[in-house]
């Protein structure tokens, strides 16, 4: 799959099949969680309701239990005998555990404990990895912390170095960047805030675990009026320009015409 459709991903837990299609009809796509969601005796049942899901396998996600678990066999198995072609692995730390893959798979890369982000850069550069997406609880656990976010309700320096970490990484290899779920449902500010800082710092897509946060992710990555009008203008004045020239008090390059060049993308592909 691509992000094209849109930026907000919305888990569902794989042992609930009743709400498979309604997660699908209000995102943009949706992952059919087998990790974290399941309790660890829903597992297997878990496995035979994603096998049996007619989803467009075009948004579907399926994330696995991670390469060394004792869940990661039998989530391999079924998946291979299934439609669904896009992996998320759940705390990746090793490229060389994505090699169990065969080249029919596309994964998303979930790096969330301290040996997944130390090790981002390879893992980034697996022929696989169509985008990476970053965790903070599990990372914060993994660091021995007990908590992603200070008293003000912003992530902590070691969740944004891993947050930074990897959208340079993810980008840097061409792939596609998905921001962490924020757990906060009631927080629609927060989210707001978050999935907007996203947008502009160059992530596809943000992951959700509510559809009530679906609309907040869409609207926080659609381009306002302002913008989408000044990137249309100022596009259309580098038609007669050569090189750096001076628009509306600013001297504008080509960094920021590919800048404009984003946002216009990004306003098609919400009047689809």
């Amino acid at each position: 799959m691509t992000f094209e459709s849109g930026p907000a991903l919305l888990f569902c837990p794989a042992d609930r099949p009743e709400r498979f299609a309604k997660a699908y009809e209000r995102a943009d796509a949706v992952i059919l969680d087998l990790e974290d969601a399941v309790a660890p005796d829903a597992k297997a049942i878990a496995r035979t309701h994603v096998l049996a899901s007619t989803l467009d396998p075009a948004r579907v996600i399926v994330r696995v239990n991670a390469p060394d678990t004792a869940e990661f066999a039998p989530d391999l198995a079924m998946i291979e005998q299934s439609p669904f072609r896009t992996v998320m692995v759940a705390k990746t730390e090793d490229a060389a555990s994505l090699d169990l893959f065969d080249d029919a798979f596309s994964l998303v890369a979930l790096c969330e404990t301290a040996r997944g982000i130390s090790r981002a850069a390879e893992i980034a550069a697996h022929p696989r990895v169509i985008a990476m997406m970053w965790g903070a609880e599990d990372l914060v656990a993994s660091l021995g912390g007990t908590s992603s976010r200070g008293a003000v309700g912003t992530y902590r320096d070691v969740a944004r170095y891993a947050r930074s970490r990897v959208l340079i990484e993810a980008r840097a290899q061409g792939k596609a960047a998905i921001d962490a779920v924020h757990i906060d449902i009631e927080d629609i500010a927060g989210l707001a805030d978050e999935a907007t800082d996203a947008a502009a710092s160059g992530f596809a897509a943000t992951a959700c675990i509510h559809p009530s946060q679906v609309s907040v992710i869409r609207e926080a990555y659609a381009p306002d009026a302002a913008t989408r009008e000044w990137a249309h203008d100022v596009l259309a004045a580098a038609e007669g320009e050569r090189g750096v020239f001076r628009f509306r008090g600013q001297m504008i390059d080509e960094p920021l015409l590919r800048q404009a060049r984003v946002a216009v993308a990004r306003a098609g592909n919400r009047s689809n």
